[in-house]
């Protein structure tokens, strides 16, 4: 299957990439790449529940893998990837649970700094929410997710 979604956040990673390339100031020099503004996943999250029509469950203060979690939904995805006409039946092909947990599944909160390519010159912003409402967007109507 030929995946045309694109990757809202290698974007950002690719434009701060050639600016670090071609800007002689930034030449050998590490940096952070996030999308440029601060948030908190404990907002995010009410917000992606309700783009989805769901209600979010929050966090407890316990770290529930997604792994674990979607480790028995095989079938469940099938039946939904039925009903609602997805093109992609195996939720294994879909989803990458393991990434995801690497990505959130730690026991802390992460703040980032994009400080230094700033002071540097590198101003490229795009806002978390609108990459994922974006994303979504796009993932529905190419038929992927309901």
């Amino acid at each position: 299957m030929e995946w045309t979604v694109g990757c809202n956040r290698c974007r950002i990673l690719a434009e701060q990439l050639i600016w670090a390339a071609t800007t002689e100031a930034a030449h050998n020099q590490a940096f952070n790449i996030t999308n440029g503004e601060v948030f908190r996943w404990n907002w995010l999250w009410y917000q992606l529940a309700a783009w989805f029509g769901v209600e979010a469950a929050g966090f407890d203060g316990t770290i529930h893998p997604l792994e674990v979690e979607l480790a028995n939904d095989g079938p469940l995805w099938k039946e939904m990837a039925a009903k609602y006409h997805l093109k992609e039946p195996d939720l294994n092909r879909l989803a990458s649970a393991w990434h995801t947990d690497l990505d959130l599944g730690r026991p802390i909160e992460v703040m980032t700094d994009m400080s230094k390519s700033r002071q540097l010159g590198f101003l490229v912003y795009q806002d978390t929410r609108a990459s994922f409402f974006d994303l979504f967007a796009q993932l529905r109507q190419e038929q992927l997710i309901p």
